[in-house]
């Protein structure tokens, strides 16, 4: 089933094209690109995953309430210099890395955990100043079932794996419209 959030193939490389132009005009000590265009959408929040040779190089989102090329171009420098994970990123490492963009639809409430369903909700958890959110293609790629999911989603949150089980703890799911340059570029 399609995400409630949809781009044409050409937005999406619009898109994707205004992250590289982000990160590359910080590694050259340019200013953020400027949108030539704008979409008309505003998601909920916007990440962008930067990977290298397939492995992660950096992920980070926003929620503000704001046109999605200003989201990406925030995300796309967030992920690259900002991640806590890893090092910022360098101008030798630039030609290896494939940006991937996910484009966030508004958090649902979880009633009950047979609504989440792996690889087309992500999920939030959250616990007082504790909140960890995990995008809808990591179960897909680390191969999790649902309690799983939920296990990495408390821990990211800095709360322990069985936390899901917690009647004081909120959980949220939401949908994404995934989409990275090696796809759209062999569409």
């Amino acid at each position: 089933m399609e995400p409630k959030v949809s781009l044409s193939r050409e937005d999406q490389n619009y898109l994707l094209d205004l992250a590289r132009q982000a990160v590359w005009n910080a590694l050259q000590g340019r200013p953020k690109p400027k949108p030539e265009r704008r979409i008309g959408l505003q998601p909920y929040g916007v990440f962008v995953t930067l990977k290298k040779h397939g492995h992660l190089r950096g992920c980070i989102g926003t929620f503000r309430s704001r046109d999605v090329e200003e989201m990406v171009i925030e995300a796309a420098l967030l992920s690259a210099f900002q991640d806590p994970r890893f090092p910022p990123v360098q101008a030798e490492e630039y030609p290896d890395l494939t940006f991937e963009i996910s484009l966030l639809t508004p958090l649902e409430p979880v009633q009950d955990l047979q609504e989440i369903q792996v690889g087309r909700h992500g999920l939030v958890m959250e616990k007082g100043p504790f909140r960890g959110l995990l995008l809808p293609q990591v179960p897909v790629e680390q191969g999790w079932d649902r309690e799983t999911f939920l296990k990495y989603t408390c821990l990211k949150a800095g709360l322990p794996p069985n936390c899901y089980k917690d009647p004081d703890v909120q959980i949220y799911r939401f949908e994404a419209l995934v989409f990275s340059d090696e796809e759209v570029a062999s569409s």
